[in-house]
C-alpha cells in the first residue's frame, strides 16, 4: 500500500519517527513524498496516489478495457486545463476543459488498483474525435473491439456526451456507421 508523507507523518507522530520506520525497513520510499509498506510496487497504483485527480483516458484506457493489446509507454491522463502541468517522462498528459472532465469518469479495478478512467461510451467519443492523431491500424483495432462489445454500449449515454462537443452529428454518424 501507498502512503504520502502527510499520512505517515500523521500515523507515525513526527517526521523523525517516518523517517526512523525508513532507516529500520518498515517502510521504503518510493518517489519524493510517496513511500510503501512494500518493496516492490505497481506503477499504475503510484500514478493513482500521486496524482488522485487525473483520468486515465486514451491508450491507458483502451489497454485497461481491453480494446487494444498494445501495451501504453506512458499513462495517459486527462487533468484540468488550468492545473499544474506534469512533467515526468512516464505520463502524457491531456488537457481538458472543466465542462468536459468529469463527462464518463468512473472507476475500474486494473493490475490490483482501482483507478479513476473515462467509461467506455467516453472513450468511443474521444476515439472517434481523435481519430486523425492515432494510427490507422491502432484506430481500426480499436473500433473493432468496439464492434465485438457494442450490445455492451449505451447508446443514449454516447448520445448525451455528444450534446458537449461541436461536431457531435458527424461523431455520432462516424460512431454508428463503424461500431452498430
Amino acid at each position: 500500500m501507498l502512503f504520502t508523507f502527510k499520512e505517515l507523518k500523521k500515523k507515525y507522530g513526527s517526521q523523525y519517527k517516518v523517517a526512523t520506520a525508513v532507516k529500520n525497513g518498515e517502510i521504503f520510499k518510493v518517489e519524493k513524498g510517496i513511500y510503501s509498506n512494500e518493496k516492490h510496487i505497481n506503477g499504475i497504483e503510484l500514478v493513482t496516489k500521486k496524482y488522485p485527480n487525473a483520468i486515465f483516458t486514451m491508450d491507458s484506457a483502451f489497454y485497461y478495457y481491453d480494446l487494444t493489446d498494445v501495451i501504453p509507454r506512458q499513462y495517459h491522463l486527462a487533468i484540468l486545463e488550468k492545473r499544474k502541468k506534469i512533467t515526468k517522462k512516464s505520463v502524457k498528459l491531456y488537457y481538458v476543459k472543466e465542462k468536459h472532465f468529469e463527462l464518463g469518469r468512473t472507476t475500474f479495478k486494473t493490475h490490483n488498483t482501482t483507478v479513476n478512467i473515462y467509461d467506455k461510451e467516453k472513450m468511443l467519443v474521444e476515439l472517434v474525435r481523435n481519430r486523425n492523431s492515432v494510427g490507422f491500424d491502432y484506430y481500426k483495432e480499436i473500433i473493432n473491439n468496439y464492434r465485438k462489445i457494442a450490445d455492451e454500449l449505451d447508446t443514449r449515454v454516447i448520445e448525451d456526451y455528444l450534446e458537449y462537443y461541436k461536431n457531435r452529428d458527424n461523431i455520432f454518424e462516424t460512431i454508428m456507421n463503424e461500431v452498430f
